[in-house]
């Protein structure tokens, strides 16, 4: 019985994926733009053969809330940070969480105008609403659960 229960546990985990292409981000960002239905938590990991389950998966699920983690392999408060943003993704299912490593999307770190990490944006509907630099975790708590409260709120 307790078997199954840890299975049912890891099955009811959202996948891990990351964003490491620039049209997967301009996608993510397209969607939000379209302020779709809540959906579940989706941790981008796009290899070039997954683009086209990438673009299925998400098509089906429109998103108007993201939290996007930049974040580097070599930094070491922004690995910290991630048990945290996993955790936040799992508490708040109806809000996208992204993850984005600078080092493999420079134009997008760039873009997003990403100078330090780790570096949190909260954004709605395709623009910056919030943007948290430094490894706070209880700071990314409070702006996160803020955030998704102003959307309760609107719907409200």
């Amino acid at each position: 019985m307790e078997g199954q229960q840890q299975q049912e546990v890891q099955q009811s985990k959202a996948r891990v994926v990351k964003v490491d292409s620039l049209e997967s981000w301009d996608l993510s960002i397209t969607q939000a733009n379209n302020q779709g239905s809540p959906a579940r938590f989706i941790y981008f990991f796009i290899f070039s053969e997954f683009l086209h389950f990438f673009l299925a998966d998400l098509l089906g699920h429109l998103f108007s809330e993201i939290v996007v983690h930049f974040t580097a392999s070599w930094c070491m408060p922004s690995v910290a940070m991630n048990p945290i943003f996993e955790e936040l993704a799992s508490n708040y299912p109806d809000v996208l969480f992204l993850v984005v490593d600078v080092d493999e999307l420079k134009e997008v770190a760039s873009r997003m105008d990403i100078k330090a990490m780790p570096t949190f944006l909260l954004m709605r509907n395709g623009a910056q609403v919030d943007k948290l630099v430094g490894a706070n975790p209880e700071e990314i708590k409070k702006r996160i659960h803020s955030f998704v409260q102003s959307i309760r709120i609107e719907v409200a």
